[in-house]
């Protein structure tokens, strides 16, 4: 029950992070074809800046768990079996706990600007707490991931968010293809 729960806000997080995708390329094709017609779209810019930023922090977890988020395997790959599950360990608790650090001062950022009712200063006054939940949001999601792998791998498990070595070289034509090994 709890992992559908999890995987599912997880994919929530990836669809969230789509949306904003899908928000950025209508923004930015609104701003240009409105120069062509003398249509201007107040604070279009600040829009499409604010959708970047709960882009990029909505997708972490999704990208995370789906194994895509660039990892430096050069010396982790190297060590001996046993050697390589407790660096895996004290890589997801130091993942765990700097996420959570971030996601603390983050939502607490986000919290005083809904308390001291702050206002952007462009065209078009939006309270900032608005912008800043995409940020706040997709840190925390990203710390429920890491502490479930870190919970994941402490019971003897293999990580999740590697991917199994390619087997056949057409796999690791497809692997290079998609844009990884």
């Amino acid at each position: 029950m709890i992992r559908t729960c999890l995987d599912a806000l997880y994919r929530f997080s990836g669809y969230l992070a789509a949306f904003f995708l899908f928000a950025i390329f209508l923004l930015m094709l609104g701003l240009s074809l409105g120069r062509e017609v003398n249509l201007n779209i107040p604070a279009g810019d600040d829009f499409a800046a604010w959708c970047m930023a709960a882009l990029a922090f909505l997708s972490l977890a999704y990208t995370f768990r789906s194994g895509e988020i660039i990892r430096v395997g050069l010396i982790i790959d190297r060590l001996p079996a046993g050697a390589r599950r407790i660096v895996e360990r004290v890589c997801l608790a130091a993942g765990s706990a700097l996420t959570g650090f971030f996601a603390w001062y983050a939502v607490m950022m986000t919290y005083d600007s809904y308390r001291f009712n702050d206002m952007s200063q462009g065209v078009i006054a939006v309270p900032l707490w608005i912008p800043q939940l995409g940020y706040s949001v997709g840190l925390v999601i990203l710390t429920i991931a890491f502490a479930d792998e870190l919970v994941h791998v402490l019971r003897g498990n293999a990580p999740r968010y590697e991917k199994p070595a390619p087997t056949t070289p057409e796999e690791v034509v497809a692997r290079v293809a998609e844009g990884g090994v």
